[in-house]
């Protein structure tokens, strides 16, 4: 599968995860002291600033190299536009979304279309979208109700053609089809049955399927002729379940690399002779397992790869792709990517993390050696107080390595040692997943919540992906358990460092973080000033009785990592590590935010806990959007939550607002609890 073709994975247990989203008004009047010291003089930065659509991002090359593509509104939405390479100015908009914005977008291999995927309402039934570039037509490549697609696999050698896995025959399984990009004409290749995912090669042959087994693992198949062979070829137990995958095929099929952690800890980047069996590591590191690579245009073969274990790293194997990688690296300043290149791979859109500014696009003449500068995705960030982000190397108490990031208040650590000159309140901002992992660089929220006056600490619990297999499998059965501990750790080593003043730390996150959250809230009810949870479950039994269907083929993962609801221990686990059964412990101010259309934490998640709360006489406040899911997608709804979210904590923490005003009007939000709990929005909702 060519890199053109990662958009859409087969569904793993990492895709739980929430990454929480990418005029100024007056401050609050409730700031504490020491707050108003810290960061009284700086200015405070707009929600919209932070939070409203880019004026440009995703940019992406056209294989021929002819045009440049991106996201930006119309009409106030995300849309696809499309500009000649050489005359951005002629710049035309493809898609007609009116409603939720378009995310994900990709171009065809012969590069007369432009695709994109699109949902209702946060559903999730992904369907996908293709617009003729020359005469601007738009259609349904994929028109069935209750389906979701996903890509199995593209070429650079059949470029009118995909494969794609289809869910609208059973909606547990994704059959193999093969798409025709220019008539729609979809072809069944395989019906599948069993199996969690396919791989295919450059002929757009199947060649490879990917099914769970009983140890929690997974078993992989060759697959001949479009069918699959009855015994495995190699298989993972659960320890390696979430560390090993097959990376896709060489051109020629001859070569089969994977991302493989057998036999070792983190996982090493390995190539795999199809015909002999026999393997050989290209690359390994023993602080984190290699994340992406550079593959050859024509061969498929690793150019080079990656490593993300405090901070992203590239290391060539190719000196030419090497010399252009240390071309990027002299002249751009903070992190950087590539995210779309050329056939001939004379050109790269190159994107640039600057962390503390905002996000930039270059057009990159690999022959020519030269940047040129496309857009800055929100130039109103230009010039405002963003703040640095801080590596951190915590200790839990059992002695695991905590791989963390802070960001402090401006104004707050005058000697840039990455320590406040005096304690200041801290928001503990916790990633979804859990399978998922907190990185380096610009970060809307912790950039957003350090200008309202807070510490912002990210810790990459136990669990967490990236870190080799013995940090995930520290973590099963582990929920409410060690993976809290970790958070505690983390929250004390602050306090303790002069970080955080101890009564004044809250915690926030969304999905797995949103249950963190409850989680503190229950089981350390002293520990945190205050809550914010975000489409978080509270009761982990119903949590796995609802999960998506497509979701079936890995369901004992989460058996084996949670707790087994089939077996009276399993069950017990599950009862003992949900929140929803600790509610009356709380004590503190709870928010809840809560996509209606959620199909991975279901709204009664949210309902289940408000309504214990509430029998308890516990304040709580609720927020519920009836057009969102698992997280918030409309900028409208985000703001308004994030209005809600400041103003929640300035009434806990003592921190700096930006006034409610008419952001919650703007959006769906619906205040079902608890209006009254936070500053300014019973006046802002009247």
């Amino acid at each position: 599968m060519t890199t053109k073709f990662k958009l859409l994975a087969t569904c793993t247990l990492a895709a739980m995860a929430l990454t929480l989203p990418g005029a100024a008004g007056a401050t609050s009047s409730n700031e504490s002291p020491s707050m108003t010291q810290t960061s009284e003089a700086a200015t405070l930065i707009p929600r919209e600033a932070l939070f409203g659509n880019p004026t440009k991002a995703a940019g992406q090359i056209s294989p021929d190299g002819k045009w440049i593509s991106w996201l930006a509104p119309s009409n106030g939405v995300l849309n696809v536009w499309l500009a000649p390479a050489d005359d951005l100015d002629a710049a035309r908009v493809m898609t007609k979304a009116t409603d939720r914005p378009i995310r994900q977008y990709f171009w065809a291999p012969d590069s007369q279309s432009l695709l994109y995927i699109q949902d209702k309402g946060g559903d999730e039934n992904f369907l996908l979208y293709g617009i003729n570039v020359d005469t601007g037509d738009e259609i349904k490549l994929t028109d069935f109700e209750d389906t979701r697609v996903t890509v199995v696999g593209g070429s650079d050698k059949i470029k009118d053609k995909i494969l794609i896995g289809l869910n609208n025959r059973d909606a547990r399984f994704h059959d193999v089809h093969l798409l025709d990009l220019n008539t729609g004409e979809l072809e069944m290749v395989i019906e599948n049955n069993a199996y969690a995912g396919f791989v295919a090669d450059d002929n757009l042959d199947v060649r490879l399927a990917i099914r769970p087994n009983a140890d929690g693992g997974m078993d992989f198949f060759r697959v001949v002729d479009n069918e699959v062979e009855e015994e495995p070829f190699g298989r993972t137990e659960l320890e390696d379940s979430l560390t090993t995958n097959p990376a896709g095929f060489t051109t020629d099929g001859k070569t089969l690399y994977w991302v493989d952690s057998r036999g070792r800890n983190t996982a090493a980047l390995v190539a795999m002779d199809v015909e002999t069996g026999e393997t050989r590591v290209i690359a390994e590191d023993d602080r984190a397992d290699i994340g992406g690579s550079i593959r050859d245009q024509e061969t498929g073969e690793v150019e080079a790869y990656s490593v993300n274990y405090l901070k992203n790293e590239w290391k060539a194997l190719d000196p030419e792709i090497g010399a252009s990688l240390d071309f990027l690296k002299a002249n751009l300043t903070g992190e950087f990517g590539i995210s779309s290149r050329t056939e001939d791979d004379s050109k790269w859109i190159v994107g640039n993390d600057p962390v503390v500014g905002p996000a930039k696009s270059f057009l990159f003449d690999r022959d020519a050696n030269t940047l040129t500068q496309l857009y800055v995705t929100r130039p109103e960030l230009e010039g405002a107080p963003l703040q640095p982000m801080h590596t951190l190397e915590l200790k839990s108490r059992d002695g695991l390595t905590l791989p963390s990031y802070l960001t402090l208040p401006p104004g707050s650590d005058s000697d840039g040692d990455g320590k406040p000159d005096e304690a200041v309140p801290m928001v503990l901002l916790v990633h979804g997943g859990p399978w998922a992992r907190d990185g380096y660089g610009f970060n809307p929220y912790h950039q957003w919540l350090a200008n309202r006056g807070y510490a912002v600490m990210s810790v990459n619990y136990r669990g967490s992906t990236g870190f080799g297999k013995d940090f995930i499998n520290a973590s099963n059965l582990q929920w409410s358990k060690a993976m809290h501990d970790d958070l505690i750790d983390a929250t004390q080593w602050a306090i303790d460092e002069g970080i955080a003043i101890e009564d004044k730390v809250a915690i926030m996150g969304g999905s797995y973080g949103g249950y963190a959250t409850l989680v503190g809230l229950t089981y350390t009810p002293e520990t945190f000033a205050c809550g914010v949870d975000i489409v978080g479950p509270s009761n982990l039994e119903t949590l796995l009785s609802t999960i998506p269907p497509y979701w079936a083929p890995v369901v004992a993962q989460f058996h084996e990592r949670m707790g087994n609801p089939n077996t009276p221990e399993g069950k017990q686990l599950l009862i003992d590590a949900s929140p929803l059964y600790k509610a009356d412990q709380i004590t503190k101010p709870l928010l809840i935010g809560q996509g209606a259309n959620d199909p991975r934490v279901n709204q009664a998640e949210s309902d289940q806990i408000v309504e214990a709360m509430k029998e308890k006489g516990i304040p709580v406040t609720y927020v519920l959007y009836p057009d969102e899911g698992h997280g918030f997608a409309k900028p409208s709804n985000n703001i308004a939550f994030n209005a809600v979210t400041e103003n929640f904590l300035a009434t806990c923490l003592g921190g700096r607002a930006e006034p409610i005003r008419d952001t919650v009007k703007a959006s769906t939000a619906e205040i079902v609890e608890g209006a009254d709990f936070v500053q300014g929005l019973s006046e802002a909702i009247k």
